[in-house]
């Protein structure tokens, strides 16, 4: 255990979820599970009996939804999103368009006031032309399209209402709730701002017994949108889309601060919409900052009248989150005193821990709900929620014993878990090692390499630790699979933008990883057609730097070659460019100066060296998978793919040991795969994690020597050695 004997490991930093008609259950579980706080959920209410229990006690609240009778009194407060019809081809010359066909009429409802038919647009897309106003009329649910051209492909963007608040309907729909559809205010409708305040207070004054109110989360939802059609319930989700932030009255107020007018084809961009995994365009990076000062301006007023009533103000870290990213320029100015993050990850549970609050609590899964992700009958029938929460608990721990939290706890209907003994002796056991880490790092950070890795990708440090989501939303991004990897490895981690790259960050990294598809925002896209970020990132290979490309790195379409960085690499991909051009010949090396984990390692077509003093370390028939190339007093990695694995953890820290020279690391290597550990010098206490699922003995090096330590399956100890 921790040095300090005298630490009670059996309570505090715990949020436990009451539920009224449940008081002995919620009583006897805050005991269990060593809660110091009990929270209510969606839908549920503490009676007196659990709020006068000498817990302190936080209140959930999502400000924008739950006010149904001022909706319905005042429809045009309601928030609204462009949508684009599904392309109709033209078989005449005039053609109709019912807009909202195949998307859910019970989220969307056409916004047709002359406001935001002034925003409305029509599209030939085959030639990719906008078609005159006056060629076209809406009357009646329709649109009516004349002068066309005969099979060509026509859209219509347009504004329509959301009339079903996001979270809200997926519970409905997952759960089969009956209650009411919640709806959506938005804040930049003056009668709807005044009203939300006004409410805030009043509902302060009303529950003297909250010590936390805990905004779920802000104003505006990630981007969900639904269909008609089952087979595709989810027409397009993005967590970190800016879709559902326009509104006409948004657009006037741009227009006035720009000095220019953003159009529906901004944000429908072809049918695409604007992706986060896309690099953005100007006109949404002027936007995007645009709403995050909006949304600071009017959080920060809630804040305060949060502290006006003796309160703190936490903000939970997903849902109406878009505009209050923790590592934007805005989000301190805010003065939230805490961020909730609720966590499947070891990259989510990083996000959480480095953000700039006084307070960081993770909101572990599985959710009380029962019916769980993709219709997993978690705490129904046939679910196994234990196994669920063990999984989850295997990425988080390892980035916990990186850098901890303050805080955990769980969400949901606390009934669910009667009669589930082994989930709630895993979530009991959890807590305690929790409390254990926590109070470890208290004492002093675990020792980590002299090393700086500094992960490259359009975003920068305004996406660090994540992508767009969640692990099992992004599972097939090459990056979002680092991202896991890197959050349980002894180094330090940086996320810098292509702009930071030419403004010279790379002075203060040892590493930088490139990983990505062609085209999207992680691998970087048209940023690469730039001389001087090219010239920048060779520099640092050349005087010593290392470089880590990952998919299709540094792909620009059109170029050639077509990884700006082959000439580092000592690869490129043939994207047709090549025909008649013969390539390299090679011979897989027998021997690789780090271990390689083949199962981890993915392939893209169409590689071939560029150099034949580029070593080939791994090769799928003739198509190299991992190769190693030295550039001038650097070296460069390029691997096909990564898939996330511990023992795919552990191969990207032996490459950074070889890349490095630090391959003498005496802090918490193990000769086991599966097996990480924490060396914590100030109280020289080895944490050693087995994140396989069979029982293990590794030998850990440790700066006194090697600790011996027999691990069962998904075990972890703490291990005093002074």
């Amino acid at each position: 255990m921790c040095s300090n004997g005298k630490v009670d490991f059996r309570k505090g930093g715990f949020t436990l979820p009451g539920e009224a008609g449940y008081e002995k259950l919620t009583l006897e579980m805050a005991e269990r599970w060593g809660a110091d706080v009990i929270r209510d959920s969606d839908g549920t209410k503490l009676s007196p009996e659990i709020t006068e229990a000498g817990y302190r006690i936080y209140s959930t609240i999502c400000i924008i939804r739950e006010h149904n009778a001022f909706a319905g009194e005042h429809p045009d407060a309601q928030q609204q999103t462009f949508l684009s019809s599904d392309p109709v081809v033209a078989e005449a010359e005039q053609l109709e368009i019912s807009p909202l066909d195949g998307y859910f009429d019970e989220q969307f409802q056409l916004n047709d006031t002359p406001d935001a038919l002034a925003w409305w647009q029509v599209w030939d897309r085959t030639e990719g032309k906008e078609v005159p106003r006056e060629n076209w009329t809406f009357r009646d649910g329709k649109v009516t399209i004349r002068q066309c051209t005969p099979y060509h492909r026509y859209t219509v963007s347009f504004l329509c209402w959301r009339i079903w608040e996001e979270i809200n309907m997926y519970n409905h729909t997952t759960n089969s709730w009956t209650t009411e559809h919640l709806r959506q205010l938005d804040p930049r409708h003056p009668g709807a701002w005044e009203y939300l305040k006004n409410w805030l207070r009043v509902w302060c004054e009303n529950n003297p017994q909250t010590n936390v109110i805990r905004l779920t989360s802000l104003f505006y939802n990630f981007v969900w949108i639904f269909g008609a059609d089952l087979r595709r319930r989810t027409r397009f989700t993005d967590w970190a889309s800016y879709d559902f932030t326009v509104s006409p009255a948004a657009l006037d107020a741009f227009r006035r601060e720009y000095g220019y007018a953003l159009t529906a084809e901004d944000f429908i961009n072809g049918g695409k919409l604007q992706a986060t995994h896309r690099p953005p365009t100007a006109h949404k990076r002027d936007y995007m900052d645009f709403i995050q000062r909006f949304v600071a301006e009017k959080a920060k007023a809630l804040v305060d009248i949060i502290h006006s009533f003796g309160k703190e103000a936490y903000v939970f870290y997903d849902d109406s989150w878009v505009g209050m990213e923790p590592y934007g320029k805005y989000f301190s100015s805010i003065g939230f005193d805490g961020l909730i993050k609720c966590v499947f990850s070891g990259f989510e549970c990083r996000l959480c821990a480095g953000a700039d609050v006084k307070t960081h609590e993770l909101r572990f899964h599985p959710y009380l709900f029962p019916v769980g992700l993709g219709g997993l009958p978690t705490f129904s029938a046939g679910g196994h929620p234990e196994k669920d929460a063990t999984e989850y608990w295997l990425h988080v721990r390892r980035a916990l014993a990186r850098e901890t939290v303050q805080r955990i706890g769980l969400g949901g209907y606390l009934h669910l878990t009667i009669g589930q003994e082994p989930f709630n002796r895993a979530i009991e056991n959890m807590a305690v090692i929790f409390r254990r880490i926590r109070a470890l790092h208290g004492e002093g950070k675990p020792a980590e390499l002299p090393v700086t890795v500094a992960v490259v990708h359009t975003w920068g440090s305004l996406r660090s630790w994540t992508l767009s989501g969640h692990f099992h939303e992004t599972d097939g991004n090459i990056l979002i699979h680092i991202n896991e990897a890197l959050s349980g490895l002894p180094v330090k981690v940086r996320f810098l933008s292509f702009e930071d790259v030419r403004a010279g960050a790379l002075k203060n990294a040892d590493i930088m990883i490139n990983a990505g598809r062609a085209g999207d925002a992680w691998s970087g896209g048209d940023a690469w057609k730039d001389p001087a970020l090219e010239a920048e990132v060779t520099r640092f290979v050349m005087e010593g730097g290392s470089l880590i490309g990952v998919g299709e790195p540094s792909a620009r379409e059109g170029g050639h070659p077509f990884f700006a960085l082959s000439h580092l690499l000592g690869v490129d991909r043939d994207t047709g460019a090549y025909a008649c051009h013969m390539p390299w010949s090679f011979e897989t090396e027998k021997e690789a100066p780090f271990t390689i984990r083949r199962e981890a390692i993915g392939r893209t077509e169409g590689i071939r060296l560029t150099d034949p003093e580029t070593k080939v370390l791994a090769a799928e028939g003739n198509t190299p998978v991992l190769t190693l190339h030295h550039a001038g007093r650097g070296q460069a990695i390029y691997m096909g793919g990564f898939t996330y694995s511990p023992e795919a953890a552990r191969m990207l820290l032996d490459m950074i040991l070889y890349l490095t020279g630090a391959d003498g690391f005496q802090a918490g290597l193990s000769d086991q795969a599966q097996v990480e550990a924490a060396w914590f010098p100030q109280s020289a206490t080895l944490l050693a994690m087995n994140n396989g699922g069979e029982e293990v003995t590794a030998h850990i090096r440790y700066p006194g020597g090697v600790c011996e330590a027999k691990l069962a399956p998904y075990a972890e100890k703490l291990i005093e050695l002074s």
